[in-house]
C-alpha cells in the first residue's frame, strides 16, 4: 500500500496509527509543538499518548531540530514516564518529517509534529500538508534508515553546522 496524505487526513489516517504501535514508534520533525489528539471522548496532549506507549513497553524515539515551546514543556512536565523513558535528540538540521510505526508502515511528508501541521487546528488554522503513507519495505526502510542515520550521528563529523548544536548527538 501506497497512500497520499493530505490536510486533515494527516490527523486520521496518520496520529490515529500512534495508538496502535506494538513496539517501537520513531518519529522525526522539525518542528514540535503543543500538539493535542482525540483520544475516545477526550481531547489530550500527544504526549499523553507517547507516554502511555511507553507505559506498555513500546520504544519511542523523538528526534527533533529545536527546542519546543513552553506549552509544550508544560504538558512534558505532566507525564513523568516522558523523563526517563523517552529517547530524544535535537539535531538541528533535521527538517524532515517522518514516522515509522513499527518497522513496517511509515509516514513521509511536509506536516510537523503541531497542531497545524499534523493535529486537530480547524481548518481555518490548519496548514497546507502533503505526504505519504505506506507499508511498501523498501520505502519503509529506507525512511527508518534514512531517521536512524541522523539519530545515530553518521553525519556529525562532517556537519559543518556544529556552532548551532547545542546538544550534540556526537
Amino acid at each position: 500500500m501506497i497512500k497520499y496524505i493530505a490536510d486533515k487526513d494527516h490527523y486520521t489516517e496518520v496520529l490515529s496509527l500512534c495508538e496502535k504501535v506494538k513496539h517501537d514508534l520513531w518519529i522525526g520533525t522539525a518542528d514540535l509543538k503543543d500538539l493535542y489528539v482525540g483520544s475516545g471522548k477526550d481531547v489530550v496532549p500527544f504526549l499523553s499518548i507517547l507516554d502511555k506507549l511507553l507505559k506498555r513497553g513500546v520504544e519511542v524515539r523523538l528526534l527533533h531540530a529545536k527546542e519546543p515551546g513552553e506549552n509544550f514543556r508544560a504538558d512534558f512536565d505532566k507525564y513523568p514516564g516522558l523523563w526517563s523513558k523517552l529517547e530524544r535528540k535535537l539535531c538541528p538540521r533535521v527538517h524532515f518529517k517522518i514516522l515509522v510505526f513499527d518497522c513496517s508502515t511509515a509516514y513521509i511528508g511536509s506536516a510537523n509534529l503541531t497542531g497545524a501541521g499534523i493535529g486537530m487546528k480547524g481548518e481555518g488554522n490548519r496548514n497546507f500538508e502533503a505526504g505519504i503513507l505506506t507499508d511498501e519495505p523498501s520505502i519503509v526502510d529506507a525512511a527508518a534508515d534514512h531517521l536512524d542515520s541522523v539519530w545515530t550521528g553518521a553525519h556529525c563529523a562532517k556537519c559543518k553546522r556544529k556552532d548551532f548544536c547545542g546538544d550534540r548527538i556526537m
